[in-house]
């Protein structure tokens, strides 16, 4: 399950600037958007011939993969002749991923997306060392065109330069776009509107940084295990197994999954048998064939042979998505875990990535997902048990009200305590 235009599933990684899906623009499926606006300056004729490659194999994986053979009802035709001569004319990536990703939006969908091959290259180096600046971006969902600071990793160029949580970068012709590659010694102008309103421009020499982890465990509160997942990648099962082996019963269990845009479905399945029984139901997927599949715990938690019973809450926010959703959904469903936070974003649909002809990658829905008890996420999102919002002044002033929430959530003398918070579930 990867995510949105340009963005696919950097998450919150802030050792380089990275971006987190934002939000689906909802409109009428059923008709084509203006075209973005033609470039003044005409592309070289290998530009043009690689813009209409790139462009007629998105559109014919979307007419022939998309798992809604009706498209959502749009015209894919229509929507051809609307958006394919702004792509070839394209002088650049950012404008030709801006035709894409509009054509793409037609379908309503916050996993059809294409990341211009930039952001492709950095996804593929996430873990490794790699020039960086040290921010974190998400959409700015106000703007439509900007981007929001998310993080700023400590001891990086973008800390020593004093950006902060919660500036903003204009996307203008004077600075840096998310388009462009971060390289070791070539400098950086960013376009940065700062917490007063004022205009700031910053230049920021990348330097090499080492990847931060995927997956951490804090021990720091007595009684507590805390597992924040960056995402759902490779290894987290078996991670997870040897974070919970010989865990004490006593012990609490808080899953961070705020700010996690998703990742592999096999490593979801493998977080929920952590603690689900083995053969349990927990979702049925629907491809484009309309034959719908169970999908069942596999009991792939590492080298525990069954789950730990341990006292379980889950953070969630607006940006966890995909495989941060359903995880959620399924152990609240079973009335295994306390969910604490605020509404995911609603963006669950099943996807696969192809890599397109100039490096870029094409993130596409290749199934549709109900839970167990019936529900179908998307545009849905799951609702917490226990609401706790993390607002900007709390993170600049480092406090967490969500984490404190789920701790007091599991504070009782037992599971019962804990999960008497769910009547019903609630999603």
């Amino acid at each position: 399950m990867i995510l949105r235009r340009l963005l696919s599933t950097l998450a919150a990684a802030a050792m380089s600037l990275a971006l987190v899906a934002g939000q689906a623009v909802a409109g009428d499926p059923g008709a084509a958007a203006a075209p973005p606006a033609a470039a003044s300056v005409p592309p070289d004729r290998e530009r043009v011939r690689m813009n209409q490659r790139v462009f007629d194999r998105v559109w014919n994986e979307v007419r022939t993969q998309y798992y809604d053979p009706r498209l959502h009802g749009v015209d894919w035709n229509a929507a051809r002749r609307t958006f394919r001569p702004a792509a070839l004319a394209a002088p650049d990536d950012r404008a030709l991923y801006r035709a894409l990703g509009d054509m793409l939006d037609l379908l309503d969908d916050d996993h059809a997306g294409a990341a211009p091959p930039a952001v492709a290259r950095r996804q593929e180096r996430l873990r490794e060392r790699r020039a960086a600046i040290g921010v974190s971006l998400r959409p700015d969902g106000e703007t439509g065109g900007d981007y929001v600071v998310e993080q700023v990793r400590a001891g990086s160029p973008a800390a020593e330069a004093g950006v902060a949580v919660g500036w903003r970068l204009r996307i203008d012709e004077t600075g840096w776009t998310p388009e462009q590659d971060i390289v070791e010694g070539r400098p950086v102008t960013l376009s940065l509107i700062d917490g007063a309103g004022v205009l700031r421009l910053l230049t920021l020499n990348p330097r090499l940084m080492e990847p931060q982890p995927a997956f951490v465990a804090d021990r720091s509160r007595p009684g507590v295990l805390v597992l924040a997942l960056d995402g759902f990648e490779a290894g987290l099962g078996r991670w997870m197994g040897e974070q919970l082996a010989g865990l004490p019963p006593e012990t609490d269990v808080v899953i961070d999954l705020r700010g996690n845009a998703g990742g592999r479905l096999m490593e979801a399945d493998a977080v929920l048998s952590c603690f689900l029984p083995r053969d349990r139901v927990w979702a049925t997927r629907t491809g484009r064939s309309g034959r719908g599949v169970e999908l069942r715990t596999a009991g792939g938690c590492g080298d525990l042979d069954k789950p730990v019973g341990n006292d379980v809450a889950v953070l969630v926010d607006a940006n966890s998505r995909s495989a941060a959703e359903l995880t959620p959904a399924a152990l609240q469903e079973a009335r295994r875990a306390v969910v604490v936070g605020v509404p995911t974003a609603g963006a669950v649909l099943i996807s696969q990535e192809t890599r397109l002809p100039d490096g870029g990658r094409l993130s596409l829905s290749r199934a549709d997902f109900v839970t167990s008890g019936g529900v179908r996420l998307e545009k849905r999102g799951v609702t917490p048990d226990v609401l706790a919002p993390l607002t900007l002044d709390d993170r600049q002033a480092g406090r967490d009200p969500g984490l404190d929430a789920a701790v007091a959530a599991l504070a009782g003398p037992d599971a019962e305590r804990a999960l008497a918070l769910q009547t019903a579930p609630a999603l």
